[in-house]
């Protein structure tokens, strides 16, 4: 598979002297000051993975923004860092801007954070051949990180960044938000009401896609009640038919009647149910006590919706009330539902943007830029900017098994992704 990526990759580097006269003069430079940091790219890379940020390693979180932090002042953006208060147990976001006059606003999208936390066994950026290399949190995303600030970087040791306007904003809770959701977005969302166009540097589903839909996830959980008797008079007119076998009609109920739109999905990920039922949200266990001699007085399940729309994530709920009401014989249910992302829908606004990056891949010889199949993947802090302005996600690093102590970076396609971003940006803050 490696051999095949690499070939892969060659083809496309040979091409892209091919393909130089579609360059200007300017965008030549660019494409060389690139080719001159990669080395320190790929160092600077390396140093932020050996610093753990797994999401609830605060201090973590913060040193690796600190790193970014003077990596961005050394190329002239002006820093915040916006902590989160105590209680959220979160550690604070990095923004950079640059506050000019000139063609679109743009927001650059990233997240300091990690899957990792202290105590795991993962902690070291190592390679693994001369291209790819085990990385805790390297491939999601302190790569999409590191190509976004080394993107920025060509353009000012070019003089290109002078009046544009520009904001990245590197949340330090990606992998774990911080609740209430209206806090720990707050200034992101605010970020792209002041921007005309999100660029979000997730790990790349492929060199050749880029993300223009998200799904967006909520969760459910469904509380159902039973008349606790003898086993004996279960089915009769006094007993009714218990909390398990309500608990299981309901979740048929789900699959024969609320499933089969496209893009929706809904899991049931636990399911406790007998005498007396407990559980622990903060470490998503429970314990069940139960005989089979009596009838289930409880039973709870827990799951997640996945939706492309806020109206499919309405209409689906409301199909979910309605299996949920038609209760069993002493029976009764409840769900509750909570938002966690909001869907980043396909709009014609991605589309054009996905199309303006196509050019920028076919002038640098890399080929064509397709959209990815958004039922693969998952929420990301851009889909909390959607709806203000228009966005194309998974610009990042390629690699393998994020999220898994395997999480591998392909350290050949940084200096390719970094070309293409650092173009990108350069023709959006020229429009008009």
């Amino acid at each position: 598979m490696h051999q095949k990526l690499l070939l892969t990759l060659a083809t496309i580097f040979f091409f892209v002297g091919l393909n130089a006269q579609k360059l200007s003069k300017q965008e030549i430079k660019i494409v060389k000051n690139i080719e001159q940091n990669n080395p320190e790219a790929i160092s600077f890379l390396e140093k932020v993975v050996n610093i753990n940020s797994g999401t609830l390693n605060l201090a973590g979180v913060e040193k690796v923004g600190k790193e970014f932090a003077t990596a961005f002042e050394g190329i002239g953006f002006e820093i915040t860092w916006i902590p989160m208060p105590d209680e959220m147990n979160r550690a604070g976001h990095l923004f950079a801007e640059i506050k000019g006059t000139k063609g679109k606003k743009l927001l650059l999208i990233g997240h300091l954070d990690t899957v990792f936390e202290e105590d795991s066994p993962f902690q070291t950026f190592e390679m693994v051949n001369d291209s790819m290399a085990h990385a805790p949190g390297g491939n999601d995303m302190k790569g999409g990180d590191v190509i976004i600030l080394y993107a920025l970087k060509a353009l000012k040791e070019n003089g290109l960044l002078n009046d544009a306007q520009i904001i990245v904003a590197f949340t330090g809770d990606e992998e774990s938000s911080g609740n209430p959701l209206e806090k720990s977005r707050r200034d992101l969302i605010d970020a792209a009401k002041r921007s005309d166009i999100a660029l979000g540097f997730e790990n790349s589903t492929g060199f050749n896609y880029a993300t223009v839909a998200r799904r967006g996830s909520s969760g459910w959980k469904l509380e159902v009640e039973g008349k606790r008797a003898h086993s004996a008079g279960i089915f009769s007119e006094n007993v009714g038919a218990g909390a398990i076998f309500e608990v299981s009609r309901i979740l048929n109920g789900f699959y024969t009647d609320v499933k089969g739109e496209d893009l929706l999905t809904f899991n049931p990920g636990t399911l406790l149910g007998g005498t007396f039922v407990e559980f622990d949200d903060k470490k998503s266990e429970g314990t069940v006590f139960g005989k089979t001699n009596v009838v289930a007085q409880k039973a709870e399940v827990r799951g997640g919706l996945r939706f492309i729309s806020e109206e499919q994530k309405e209409r689906t709920r409301t199909k979910m009330r309605e299996v949920v009401s038609k209760n069993l014989p002493h029976t009764s249910a409840t769900i509750t539902f909570t938002d966690s992302y909001p869907a980043m829908q396909p709009t014609s606004g991605n589309e054009t943007l996905l199309k303006k990056l196509n050019k920028v891949s076919l002038d640098l010889g890399q080929g064509e830029v397709l959209a990815y199949d958004p039922g693969k993947r998952g929420a990301a802090d851009t889909s909390f900017v959607a709806e203000y302005v228009d966005c194309l996600d998974g610009l990042g690093t390629m690699g393998n098994a994020a999220h898994t102590p395997e999480e591998t970076v392909n350290l050949n396609t940084i200096e390719a992704l970094t070309k293409r971003t650092a173009l990108l940006i350069y023709r959006l803050i020229n429009e008009q």
